[in-house]
């Protein structure tokens, strides 16, 4: 049956004997094939994304305090602000969807059924979309740099026709190799994100210790944007009374970053008073390390 046909053939009535796709189970699982691999790609690009904030100031997450736990924590907290903010946009193009196809009469569900119903078709949707998660990883690795988006874009395709083609051909030949399918397209799915998402932490890293200015990205990963005034036991300020970055603490010591020498430093607990706490201060747009004044 050609492609036309399809388009214009009225939709056959669902047998009841098919209900069980359908039904709450079944839906459940096919959300769950998608989510769950999205979350798992998220979550492992996430802790390296954490890792490379950190890095920006020459620390490692251990040495700022952060141990398995409390990573734990923020990366799950972190996955939750994404379902949260994600659900709309969802939402939005699921109703976007069934404008168009109720606009079409029906033939863009049509179509949908119909290319569902190629093998070709449907592997050749799914290799451009794992080969467009290439994108963000390609700009991680830094190979992206002074490259236009059209040579990107050909490469992710060309990565994506050369590597995932032929296996997602095969794999449309039998029930479980679709579902092998959709799950590896929803581990891109996130992988492309959770590289998108780090190269956005690292710049945003950057900023911060360049400028002094945080950013959303960075509090949504629960990365603590955090001013302190420094001073010795004995009261006296310590770097000028300027306002350092507190990174954290372990075995003992406090980490912070100073934003106008541009450098990390450490000092013991037991000899460091800290003043003048400011979590997220708000700094307008053109703010630099060196407008940061001593503490009265």
């Amino acid at each position: 049956m050609s492609l036309q046909e399809e388009l214009v053939r009225p939709q056959a009535a669902v047998p009841a004997a098919d209900g069980d796709r359908g039904s709450a189970i079944d839906l459940l699982q096919r959300i769950g094939s998608v989510i769950l691999p999205v979350g798992v790609a998220l979550y492992a690009l996430l802790y390296l994304g954490i890792q490379q904030v950190y890095g920006v100031f020459n620390l490692t997450p251990e040495q700022a305090g952060i141990d398995q736990a409390t990573m734990f924590g923020r990366l799950v907290g972190a996955l939750v602000l994404l379902v949260i903010g994600g659900a709309p946009v969802l939402g939005v193009l699921v109703a976007l969807w069934w404008l168009l196809d109720k606009a079409s009469l029906g033939r863009a569900s049509a179509l949908a059924r119909a290319v569902r119903r190629r093998p070709w078709a449907a592997a050749v949707l799914g290799a451009l979309w794992c080969g467009g998660s290439y994108w963000g990883f390609l700009g991680y690795l830094g190979l992206g740099e002074g490259v236009g988006s059209a040579t990107i874009v050909i490469v992710s395709a060309v990565i994506g026709a050369a590597a995932f083609l032929v296996p997602f051909r095969l794999l449309r030949s039998r029930p479980v190799g679709r579902a092998g399918m959709r799950i590896t397209v929803a581990v891109f799915t996130g992988i492309g994100l959770g590289f998108a998402l780090i190269g956005q932490m690292e710049a945003d890293a950057t900023e911060l210790a360049a400028t002094g200015r945080g950013s959303v990205v960075l509090s949504l990963v629960g990365f603590q944007d955090q001013w302190v005034t420094v001073a010795d036991a004995a009261g006296r300020p310590r770097r000028g009374g300027v306002p350092v970055l507190l990174l954290g603490e372990r075995e003992g010591a406090y980490s912070f970053y100073d934003c106008l020498r541009r450098e990390t430093f450490r000092l013991p607990v037991g000899s460091t008073s800290l003043y003048h706490f400011e979590l997220e201060p708000d700094r307008p747009d053109g703010f630099t390390c060196e407008a940061l004044k001593a503490a009265p």
